[in-house]
């Protein structure tokens, strides 16, 4: 690093430092899209936005964080944290119960996703790309795909961690940037990812597997981590996070609506949906069940279900058709 005045031109190291090639491509994809520009930072307050922010603000014009969440939801104390230690300033996108319904029904208008647990995932973005001046938004989207971050893979075989793995990163890139990209387009936001940009994918693939595999709680995203830390940025390294539907209080505010009309979380979702597209709930829908089974159990049964031309929501209705036909003979 090259002081320049209060800042500094990151120069990529001539050493064969382990993650040298990783560290490289992510200075080298943010410094590509946001170099004299004005940039709008999708930020949690965590690990994976915090270090594009630090970097970001070395190349940019101007960075702004914007954070999404209750008044006192944990990403909002991370993220003005974050601002305070990166000098950045930093704008609370603030929901409340009394604007929620709104935000999912804009949503859905928008992209047209209707399953529960990607409203939840993705109404932080959807609320920060409609307050964002920029035209440009970063987020930190598949780092803990990539780099192993979340609590699943800890403690799990070869076999289940590559099952999780895939898993993670096919929602990622089948459900999750599908529906982002639907958002940016409907507010006219151009969203970056540094972190699924194909050289530092292809820099990832040359990381030993093992070298990914979190050990235990701590040593989750450990490379993305020593990145971090080799760029001067130690104290990102450190940072806790909660997942963006916890850490923003999305879940908690959508669950007591839920609690208030006498209905489950699914189930209000889907009246939800059906209120935009049909103009009231539909009679003849389905009934949602809401049910919690081990992840591993989940995906290997769903392989075999596909594999026979079954959905999930066969299988089910088979299984209680079979629980009641058991019942009537006694």
């Amino acid at each position: 690093m090259k002081p320049t005045g209060h800042s500094f031109i990151y120069i990529p190291s001539n050493h064969s430092g382990m993650w040298d090639g990783l560290r490289d491509s992510i200075v080298d994809v943010i410094r590509r899209n946001v170099e004299g520009k004005r940039i709008g930072i999708a930020c949690s307050g965590g690990l994976d936005s915090g270090l594009v922010s630090a970097i970001a603000k070395e190349y940019a014009e101007s960075v702004t964080l914007y954070t999404c969440g209750t008044a006192n939801a944990f990403d909002v104390a991370m993220a003005k944290d974050l601002s305070k230690k990166l000098d950045l300033p930093f704008v609370h996108v603030q929901i409340s119960k009394g604007v929620i319904e709104d935000l999912i029904k804009e949503m859905v208008t928008a992209t047209g996703v209707s399953d529960p647990f990607t409203i939840s995932y993705e109404l932080q973005l959807f609320s920060v790309c409609k307050e964002c001046k920029e035209n440009i938004i970063l987020t930190g989207q598949g780092a803990d795909e990539f780099f192993m971050g979340c609590a699943k893979y800890v403690g799990q075989s070869e076999e289940e961690f590559e099952l999780l793995k895939n898993a993670g990163v096919e929602r990622l890139l089948n459900v999750s940037v599908p529906c982002e990209q639907e958002i940016a387009k409907y507010f006219r936001k151009t969203l970056i990812y540094p972190y699924l940009d194909k050289n530092v994918l292809n820099e990832v693939k040359k990381i030993d597997p093992e070298a990914l595999v979190p050990k235990d709680m701590d040593s989750r995203k450990q490379v993305l981590k020593d990145v971090a830390i080799d760029l001067g940025y130690g104290f990102l390294a450190e940072r806790k996070k909660k997942s963006s539907q916890y850490g923003s209080g999305t879940t908690d505010l959508i669950r007591a609506i839920a609690r208030d009309r006498g209905v489950g979380y699914a189930n209000l979702i889907a009246i939800f949906y059906d209120e935009v597209v049909y103009g009231k709930k539909q009679l003849e829908r389905g009934a949602v069940v809401n049910a919690r089974i081990d992840p591993i159990i989940k995906l290997k049964a769903e392989k075999i279900l596909m594999e026979q031309g079954l959905s999930p929501s066969d299988a089910i209705e088979n299984f209680y058709r079979e629980v009641i036909e058991k019942h009537e003979k006694g």
